[in-house]
């Protein structure tokens, strides 16, 4: 899980940074950001609870 939080916070600089550099325009990333936000938020979401130790196999 720790990988995927690495990519998805990587993926969202590369699009700011395409955004930045007027590689793309915003509206194109916009919602590809969003969507990425949330994949992270959740990852990192599962992995506090793992660290707790309150989840059931």
């Amino acid at each position: 899980m720790s990988i995927a939080e690495e990519e998805a916070d990587e993926t969202i600089y590369w699009m700011e940074l395409s955004v930045e550099a007027k590689f793309v325009l915003p509206e194109r990333v916009d919602a590809l950001i969003k969507e990425c936000e949330e994949i992270l938020a959740i990852t990192i979401s599962s992995i506090k609870t793992c660290r707790k130790g309150n989840y059931q196999a």
